[in-house]
């Protein structure tokens, strides 16, 4: 009798780079970010004003971070005291990501000079050196040894093995302190950047920020310090929300005017609306393509009862009874709606929705008092609607908070800030919730949840009716901030969001079933359409070309739920047991 034992085997050690390999790519970094105190052009026509020595401004900024960011891995790699905490994963990998996000942003800049003034003559040497110095630390950084072997012999392979990195090690035990305090300085970055590129003036500084923003996030988590964050926040959950929402009130707060606490209003309510979405989609998995639909029937209650000139009804309620109202009648609508078609599956039930969307679309329109009674006003809407007063406080004109001056979008956005932390909690505790768990299992099987005595009719028209009353929440607080509601502001497809496309989108970019992902989904499908007018022909056309590549390399979405990052990771073979299996029952 024989008996088959396996060795256990250790993963392979990550090469050690000679050091002066590590040291040169640092010299490069540092000389990409002493360019960034040198003119780059002769002219203060491009954005930015990239003219003044020993002044860094524009773009310039954001190759100087990422030179910083850049010589800062490296010698975390190399174990200097005080940041090896900067690489705990990957030490190459990370480096290589962060130097093509400088590479990129840099040389996006001089091409971008180069093309709107007119030739390479328009190039200061601080830009030369930039091209130089980025391209000579991204061709160092590849020089670094791979941290994995190559799964192919394929030349995407190959190339894609530069990029993988080893997990994190685990991470020493910090006081409870030391760890909020973590978290509050990571959100705080956030909402540098943030405020930083919905600040950006020109599209060149919003594109560049984007190419910095896109390596840059890959890079830290492939260094490891993104899993080491997220444990802490799975750690400190409330901590983690209660911090989000602190950053998030202190925006106004670092705006001197209401230019873009403006936008800042606005995606609060596309992404609370997404939210609202995500419980239909995300948790119990019905495709609803009208549900921008029900933020309109919450707009247009609130329009209807709030004093406006323009209403048939001479009617002004206070705020919060036209809230109500406004949840009321899109939960009212979500269940006459929903009643007759969630017996249906799969496209016929996207069809559907899809036709009720337009539907109350084509029936607003034609309230007019000519095709039907006169209660919309028609496709002109309900213009005038007037500005909130709470308790004595006017959101229309400006208040002095904290010793800073708060105008009329600042105020909105604080209004609906409270609204968004209303929708994020109802969300967390339906999640949480034995019904959470039902609609989970529905969307994965519903005839096997079934099978096991969920009712499945009544639970997805719960989450049906909950969805529709979030979305009908955010309108009424959207109509006062408008001013105006128009049939023509709730299309299915529009260049310009909220629609039922672009909520759709912003859910599965951002992840199905989770908090952060639709918020952060939302953020984006809204930041970059208002950037970058110039594509706004060609504004379907990249976002379905972004939807088929976000499939392809990261369907679980930007934030992945748990549960569907495992789905969609697959080894290619079965996990083993480690160490020494021992013989088996047969002997064998």
């Amino acid at each position: 009798m024989t008996t088959q034992t396996t060795t256990e085997t250790q993963a392979p050690a990550t090469p050690k780079a000679p050091k002066a390999l590590s040291y040169a790519t640092l010299g490069g970094a540092v000389l990409s970010f002493a360019s960034t105190f040198l003119a780059w052009t002769w002219t203060a026509e491009f954005p930015g004003n990239l003219t003044v020595d020993g002044y860094p401004g524009g773009l310039q900024l954001l190759t100087l971070t990422g030179a910083l960011l850049t010589a800062v891995l490296v010698l975390g790699g190399l174990g200097i005291p005080g940041l090896r905490w900067a690489t705990p994963g990957g030490k190459y990998a990370s480096v290589r990501l962060m130097a093509l996000a400088t590479f990129a942003t840099t040389w996006f800049t001089v091409i971008a000079i180069a093309v709107e003034l007119g030739g390479l003559v328009n190039l200061e040497p601080g830009a030369w050196l930039a091209a130089v110095a980025t391209a000579l630390t991204v061709a160092l950084s590849f020089a670094l040894p791979r941290e994995a072997e190559p799964t192919g012999t394929s030349g995407w392979a190959t190339f894609a093995a530069f990029f993988k990195a080893p997990a994190p090690a685990a991470a020493k035990e910090l006081p409870s302190w030391a760890e909020i305090l973590l978290i509050a300085v990571a959100f705080g970055i956030g909402l540098l950047a943030f405020t930083y590129g919905i600040g950006t003036e020109g599209a060149e500084d919003f594109l560049g920020f984007l190419l910095l923003i896109g390596f840059g996030v890959a890079a830290l988590n492939k260094s490891g310090l993104s899993r080491r964050l997220t444990g802490l926040t799975v750690k400190h959950k409330n901590v983690t929300v209660t911090a989000a929402f602190v950053s998030a009130f202190a925006f106004p707060f670092t705006q001197t005017s209401d230019a873009y606490t403006s936008v800042g209003t606005n995606i609060l309510i596309f992404a609370t609306v997404a939210l609202g979405l995500n419980i239909v989609v995300g948790l119990a998995g019905l495709l609803d393509l009208g549900y921008v639909a029900f933020l309109g029937v919450g707009a247009y209650t609130a329009a209807l009862v709030s004093g406006s000139p323009n209403s048939p009804f001479d009617v002004h309620v206070p705020f919060w009874a036209a809230v109500l109202l406004g949840a009321l009648a899109s939960l009212i609508f979500g269940v006459i709606i929903g009643a007759p078609t969630l017996r249906l599956h799969g496209d016929y039930l996207a069809i559907v929705t899809l036709g009720f969307g337009e539907i109350f679309r084509i029936g607003m329109q034609n309230l007019d008092g000519t095709s039907g009674p006169d209660i919309t006003n028609g496709p002109n809407g309900i213009p005038n609607i007037p500005d909130l007063e709470m308790f004595g406080f006017n959101f229309g004109e400006s208040h002095t908070v904290l010793g800073v001056e708060l105008g009329r979008f600042s105020n909105y956005y604080l209004l609906m800030l409270l609204v968004t932390i209303v929708v994020v909690l109802v969300f967390r505790r339906s999640d949480q919730s034995r019904i959470g768990r039902a609609w989970v299992a529905i969307r994965e099987d519903e005839t096997a949840a079934r099978a096991m005595g969920i009712n499945a009719f009544r639970l997805k028209l719960l989450a049906f009716a909950l969805g529709a009353t979030l979305a009908g929440l955010a309108g009424t607080v959207q109509a006062h901030v408008t001013y105006t509601v128009t049939p023509a502001q709730y299309k299915f497809v529009e260049s310009m969001p909220p629609n039922s496309a672009f909520l759709l989108a912003a859910v599965i970019l951002g992840g199905m079933g989770t908090v952060s992902g639709p918020l952060i989904g939302a953020a984006l499908l809204y930041l970059i359409p208002a950037k970058l007018q110039f594509m706004a022909d060609y504004q379907l056309l990249l976002f379905g070309i972004a939807l088929v590549l976000l499939m392809r390399f990261r369907p679980e979405g930007l934030v992945a739920d748990r549960r569907k990052q495992l789905e969609f990771k697959e080894t290619g073979q079965l996990d083993t047991p480690k160490g020494d299996i021992g013989p088996s029952k047969a002997g064998v």
